[in-house]
């Protein structure tokens, strides 16, 4: 039987040497930055009120988000079977 234990240090080792010879700067544009920023600015926590009142508001802008998602399903939906169905004739 194969020594396997072997043959994965073998690989690791293989793979580390590997990727430390790589160079590779990946650089982000600065838009999607600011953007970030600004989504984790308006989605932080406002220790101002009351617990409860935060659980509230969170709860609804998820309850909020779904029903954004729910429109756009149906109206996906509908677009669809339009497009499949054809058109009535007169």
């Amino acid at each position: 039987m194969h020594n396997w234990k072997k043959e994965l240090d073998a690989l690791v080792a293989l793979t580390t040497t590997f990727t430390k010879s790589l160079k590779i700067q990946v650089e982000r544009p600065k838009s999607l930055l600011g953007k970030a920023t600004e989504e984790a600015r308006v989605n932080a926590p406002n220790y101002s009120d009351s617990e409860r009142e935060e659980i509230k508001k969170r709860v609804e802008r998820f309850q909020a988000h779904q029903e954004r998602f729910k429109r756009e399903r149906e109206n996906h939906a509908d677009a669809l079977l339009r497009r499949i169905r054809p058109a009535p004739e007169a």
